[in-house]
């Protein structure tokens, strides 16, 4: 299709797929995926998986893994399976067509459920015109509570569920997590500049969890000039581009 367009996260790195119109790549799957403690072996779970981004930026820094994807969106798993393959990860990395909410994956199966989602409930503002950036942006089809249920359902007793979102919603987070079993471990604030109010939210939780919330220094992605700081562009291996 002529809206679909290939980059790669580095020089000589993973590639992904998008297409601008419908799955746009943006700053939340990059921090997202600098948040999870990646160790090799681990069983992962994208859920809402999209085009395959944030499984291949996991890859990326941890190339032992093995990544299920899951998504609504057929055009979507169309492309993260064309990424899959142009990637030579077919072995590790598979995503399914599916709905979190009828519990298409086994119970107990992860140790790290992943997600980027849809962040605003719905009847909270202007609708994208895009029936695909509606379900990807809004609660259309899939809650916080649909989320966390699932994440709670996928993981293995002391996995951990990491998810990025907006600052607004936290309180709500926080308690949906608590409610289906999955305590907030670790908590990071996104913030464009230190004195700036944070833009995004990074939450680690962890199923049957003891209570207790380390919350970590700011995540700033601009230095006084104007520039990316050194941290955002290790989240997008610029760093590498200077060696």
């Amino acid at each position: 299709m002529g809206g679909e367009r290939w980059e790669a996260l580095k020089p000589g790195g993973l590639r992904f797929i998008y297409d601008r119109g419908l799955f746009p790549p943006g700053l939340d799957s990059f921090v997202l995926s600098s948040l999870p403690k990646l160790k090799p072996g681990l069983r992962v779970c994208d859920l809402g998986c999209g085009t395959g981004l944030l499984a291949l930026l996991l890859f990326q820094r941890q190339p032992s893994l093995t990544v299920t994807g899951l998504d609504i969106q057929p055009e979507a798993i169309r492309l993260a399976a064309l990424a899959a393959s142009e990637n030579h990860l077919t072995d590790r990395l598979s995503f399914q067509l599916g709905d979190l909410r009828k519990n298409p994956l086994p119970a107990g199966a992860f140790d790290l459920v992943i997600c980027n989602p849809p962040y605003f409930p719905q009847n909270s503002g202007p609708l994208p015109k895009s029936p695909q950036l509606r379900t990807a942006r809004t609660e259309e089809t899939c809650t916080l509570e649909d989320t966390c249920r699932a994440a709670s359902r996928l993981l293995r007793w002391g996995g951990a569920f990491c998810l990025v979102h907006k600052p607004e919603r936290l309180t709500d987070i926080l308690c949906t997590m608590r409610q289906n079993g999955l305590e907030p471990k670790r908590l990071r604030l996104v913030c464009a500049r230190p004195e700036a109010p944070p833009s995004l939210i990074l939450l680690e939780t962890r199923r049957g969890g003891k209570p207790g919330l380390a919350v970590e220094p700011l995540l700033i992605l601009e230095a006084p000039d104007g520039s990316p700081t050194p941290e955002l562009n290790r989240i997008y291996f610029r760093e590498e581009d200077r060696l």
